[in-house]
């Protein structure tokens, strides 16, 4: 709470307020394919184009991996036109691409749909923009709380899977394309006005060059630290935007038979978007716990907690015929510690590398993007060779345990040397 009060008289507030709404909404439309995988591969089928397991999984994978790569683009973006520039550019491509889906409708092919996939990448690399934006008109004490507030946009998922089923359910599916570009024009005009970058007398540019990224990368905890984002925020954008298509594969039929009287066969594909949404917001808005429980008992532990609870839960899914309240309790508690870990991972960057951190977020959510890109296709390639998703899971548990095994191989390491210095827990 202190935190907060101290932000009244420091920074510029539009900004901040603008940064948070271009985040949120952006992540909400990267992830956007995800709950209407359903809808618009039954659309497709009627017009004589049946989509297999690895196809609906590589329409999905294509804004995770695209938004990943794009991340370090806008990032030399944001260093040579400013975050203002890049976000209006990297918006308008959104637009368009969400309005190019809605005109073209159910006449659009997969080849066109791959295409808006692409451009939605650009929403997900929304990330490199407003975090550095809202962060520098603030003071270093203050980056913590700043870039928390910008980077809740994760819960922008959340809102997918509440929302765009049953708008699909009431007027089509390219109606939540429409939806989505009103908005996100609505937010472009937001931004236009309230957003403003730092002068020189509050932030001092220090633009990145090519070269400091292949420093970093010659560092080997630069690739640890890839890795553990890969399998926690990997593991949660990828296990988000394959939610819905992995429901309605696996549970449908108990879906449509709860008991419940505003749930029938009909509405099936709303009632997995709800579903999705419970398990993704355990994720989203756990993401700072994790760092708060990760400052009291260190980053490494933290990580063996979380890492180590989805691994025992990806398991238990993976081989034990779960009936469909436990499969959700499981899902849920796989995304709550996934976000954990996020946090977690978070906690340890800055103290490993402060003076780099503004690359090191790039590179390292560069390599969460590819992790949920990896988690996506495996799922599919699971659906399609095996009619089921049990060698999937088994396999993300698998990468979580390699990523156990390089913990305990660094932490004595980080431990005695860096870590000595660090200024927090480890």
């Amino acid at each position: 709470m202190a935190n907060f009060k101290a932000l009244k008289g420091e920074g510029h507030w539009p900004t901040l307020l603008a940064a948070f709404l271009y985040f949120d909404f952006s992540f909400m439309v990267w992830t956007m394919l995800g709950p209407l995988a359903t809808e618009i591969g039954e659309s497709l089928a009627q017009h004589g184009f049946v989509l297999s397991a690895d196809q609906k999984a590589t329409l999905l994978a294509i804004p995770i991996l695209s938004g990943a790569l794009l991340r370090i683009v806008l990032g030399f973006g944001v260093d040579k036109f400013g975050p203002k520039k890049t976000a209006l550019t990297a918006q308008a491509i959104v637009i368009a691409s969400l309005m190019f889906a809605y005109l073209q409708g159910e006449a659009i092919t997969y080849g066109q749909l791959l295409f808006v996939a692409f451009g939605l990448g650009f929403a997900g690399a929304s990330f490199a923009v407003a975090l550095p934006q809202a962060g520098q008109w603030y003071p270093p004490k203050l980056q913590g709380v700043v870039l928390g507030i910008a980077g809740a946009g994760n819960i922008g998922v959340v809102l997918d899977f509440l929302f765009a089923p049953k708008i699909a359910e009431l007027w089509g599916w390219q109606a939540v394309f429409l939806v989505g570009g009103i908005l996100s024009g609505i937010i472009w005009v937001a931004y236009l006005f309230m957003a403003k970058d730092a002068p020189a007398s509050v932030y001092k540019p220090n633009p990145k060059k090519l070269r400091d990224y292949v420093k970093l990368l010659k560092d080997k905890d630069t690739w640890w630290f890839n890795l553990f984002y890969a399998v926690s925020f990997g593991g949660f954008v990828g296990f988000a935007g394959y939610m819905k298509v992995y429901l309605m594969n696996t549970y449908e039929p108990q879906m449509a038979s709860l008991g419940l009287e505003w749930i029938d066969e009909s509405n099936v594909k709303v009632v997995a978007g709800y579903f999705g949404a419970l398990c993704i917001f355990a994720g989203a808005v756990l993401r700072p716990v994790g760092g708060g429980i990760a400052d009291k008992m260190g980053g490494v532990k933290s990580l063996y907690i979380f890492f180590g609870s989805v691994t025992v839960l990806a398991i238990v899914n993976a081989l034990v015929t779960l009936p469909f309240w436990a499969a959700i309790l499981v899902l849920f508690l796989i995304m709550a510690n996934l976000g954990m870990a996020n946090g977690a991972v978070f906690q340890l960057v800055p103290q490993r590398f402060g003076r780099d951190i503004g690359i090191m977020t790039g590179i390292i959510g560069a390599a969460g993007g590819l992790g949920g890109t990896a988690l996506i296709k495996t799922l599919g390639w699971s659906k399609g060779a095996f009619d089921g998703y049990s060698a999937g899971f088994l396999i993300f548990a698998g990468v979580v345990l390699v990523a156990i095994t390089g913990i305990s191989l660094v932490k004595t390491r980080w431990r005695t040397t860096w870590g000595l210095q660090a200024g927090g827990r480890i």
